[in-house]
């Protein structure tokens, strides 16, 4: 067996083609799109048609700025500097992989607080206080969709960049 392999059994392997990644990077920009289009479309109708009293304020938007600054993050990082099983915690060696591996919980962190901030505004603003009927609680619905796209976005983003292709992989070692 496999040294390296995380399972006993074998789980299924990505494809290693350039056409699959570059449609994964496709998919994951038009879910990032999406996710803000969903958004904007939900605060140009609270401004231009909305009847009702609540509307989409700047405490709608926080959500989604902590989930693009999660996204920004975690796809920043460089991989390899994760994958550094040589060190432990405590030798000079490890700081790049334990810095890499903070500021990866900092982009999770920050991805997770905007997905579930969009559920506390939708249950907050909509629900508690009664906008239980659409389209005034097709806003805070509209909110959760564009989260939950911006994450997705980011999760696809995440599994192509790790795709081991020699067209995209470049070594330069002087």
């Amino acid at each position: 067996m496999d040294e390296h392999r995380l399972f006993k059994f074998p789980v299924f392997r990505l494809p290693k083609s350039a056409t699959v990644r570059a449609m994964g990077m496709y998919l994951s920009g038009a879910l990032y799109a999406i996710g803000f289009w969903v958004l904007l479309d939900a605060a140009l109708y609270s401004k231009r048609v909305n009847a009702s009293l609540v509307h989409v304020t700047f405490v709608d938007w926080v959500p989604a700025i902590c989930s693009s600054l999660g996204m920004l993050i975690i796809n920043s990082i460089e991989k390899s500097a994760l994958l550094n099983n040589d060190a432990s915690f405590m030798q000079p060696s490890s700081t790049t992989t334990w810095q890499a591996r903070v500021v990866l919980f900092i982009g999770f962190s920050l991805l997770a607080t905007g997905i579930a901030g969009s559920f506390i505004v939708l249950i907050l603003k909509f629900l508690i206080k009664g906008y239980n009927t659409f389209p005034t609680l097709g806003m805070g619905v509209a909110n959760v969709v564009s989260n939950a796209s911006i994450m997705l976005s980011c999760i696809v983003l995440w599994v192509v960049q790790n795709f081991e292709d020699d067209d995209y992989n470049y070594s330069l070692a002087l």
